[in-house]
């Protein structure tokens, strides 16, 4: 079983991004399919997406990361209201970690251990 997992960090203020939905797809050629989704916790992370028997397959995958609701609780306006994350998962089995470090114009991510 292929576990994700994810941390977000606002940079803008150094602290953990709480509060932050974030939608976990399969992509494929019948297009985006929903497999589960979560909210970040005090931390900044969702390390809980799958269930304990749930089982990904090998292909792309996508994290959409809901941030503006994020920045306007916060009386920001970002430049960036959704980061969508796709990557490939290439075996049964492995931990992805994704990352994500956010401020109201910019983001970069990376694949985390």
């Amino acid at each position: 079983m292929s576990q994700i997992t994810t941390h977000i960090l606002d940079v803008s203020r150094g602290v953990p991004a709480s509060g932050i939905k974030v939608e976990l797809s399969k992509i494929d050629a019948k297009g985006i399919t929903l497999v589960a989704e979560g909210i970040t916790d005090d931390s900044g992370r969702i390390g809980d997406f799958l269930k304990p028997d749930q089982i990904l397959d090998a292909g792309e995958y996508q994290l959409a990361f809901e941030t503006e609701g994020f920045y306007t609780d916060r009386s920001r306006d970002p430049f960036y209201p959704k980061v969508n994350v796709i990557f490939r998962i290439t075996a049964d089995g492995q931990h992805y970690h994704l990352p994500l470090l956010l401020s109201p114009f910019g983001y970069t991510t990376y694949r985390g251990s």
